[in-house]
């Protein structure tokens, strides 16, 4: 008797601490889920502004190039097309996101497969160097290299899509090795080793094996590299010209959704159509991160089944 009372308290006292626990995961969960709320709520709100308060056309806003918050056209309609920004965004992606992938995959296929020391050594040091650098200082040596470059090689000032995609493809390539070399490590070693008992080569083994068995994790890798360079703002700022009109060349400036809001933001008034399209555009670029979000774990949820 005296043994059952002795432990009472004991298990009493667990029972509350896991209560305890319990609730504090709970309370964090709601908070954190009530701040993504808010900020889409927020943001999104904001952006709608433009289309019910200011009566701008849907159409007009994704479909016009004419970017001249302020000012209306013949008709009284206002000047905030906003395509020449959506497609210097996904160009400057797209074309990082290409240049960075075969980059990446073939960086992470020496690390883990071709020469695992000299990666672990030499490569894995550099590449958790490139993540720590700010944003910054990747958009001053594009503006005191890869700009120079661009102009003595294609002419013009030098500023434009192609300096950017540059920028944006040494930003991401850190981000992309990464998780392609995860992906590859990921891949169970009975894979590789039933390859060779079946005579396979080393390199027939990564292509037809290993680089399939991964090919989940090396998309979810290409998704979230996209996502970034998408985001990036100071950088790309720095070097792509930040004209707001339709480039004719990927040598001429243009601008993305985030060089206009880093610029204008802080110069407009809180609830006039000036501001109000900005928060359209930060609006584009919530929707495009939660699509990046949803194809993540679409992916995510393929591979795992096909596992």
């Amino acid at each position: 008797m005296e043994q059952i009372k002795d432990t009472q308290p004991t298990r009493s006292t667990k029972r509350n601490q896991e209560r305890f626990g319990k609730t504090i995961s709970l309370i964090a969960t709601l908070l954190i889920v009530l701040v993504v709320l808010s900020i889409l709520f927020f943001v999104l709100s904001r952006g709608l502004r433009t289309f019910t308060q200011h009566d701008v056309s849907v159409l007009d806003f994704f479909a016009g190039t004419e970017w001249r918050p302020g000012e209306t056209d013949d008709a009284g309609n206002a000047l905030v097309g906003a395509l020449p920004m959506i497609v210097g965004s996904f160009v400057v992606t797209l074309l990082s996101a290409l240049l960075a992938t075969p980059v990446s995959i073939g960086a992470a296929v020496f690390m883990t497969e071709v020469s695992p020391k000299a990666g672990k050594k030499i490569l894995q040091p550099a590449i958790e160097l490139l993540v720590g650098i700010p944003s910054v200082v990747y958009g001053f040596i594009g503006l005191t290299v890869v700009v120079p470059f661009v102009r003595q090689l294609v002419g013009g000032t030098g500023f434009g899509m192609l300096a950017g995609t540059l920028v944006l493809f040494v930003m991401i390539l850190p981000t992309t090795t990464s998780m392609a070399v995860d992906a590859l490590n990921a891949v169970p070693r009975h894979y590789r080793e039933a390859s060779f008992a079946m005579g396979g080569t080393r390199w027939q083994t990564i292509y037809r094996v290993v680089l399939r068995a991964a090919m989940p994790g090396l998309l979810t890798a290409i998704v979230f590299g996209m996502a970034r360079a998408f985001g990036e703002a100071l950088a790309v700022q720095m070097v792509i010209g930040n004209a707001p009109v339709l480039p004719d060349s990927f040598t001429t400036p243009a601008s993305t959704l985030t060089s206009i809001l880093t610029m204008n933001m802080g110069n407009t008034v809180f609830g006039t159509l000036e501001n109000d399209v900005l928060w359209s555009l930060a609006s584009i670029l919530l929707v495009m991160s939660l699509v990046f979000n949803i194809v993540t774990r679409w992916i995510g949820k393929k591979g795992a089944i096909k596992g």
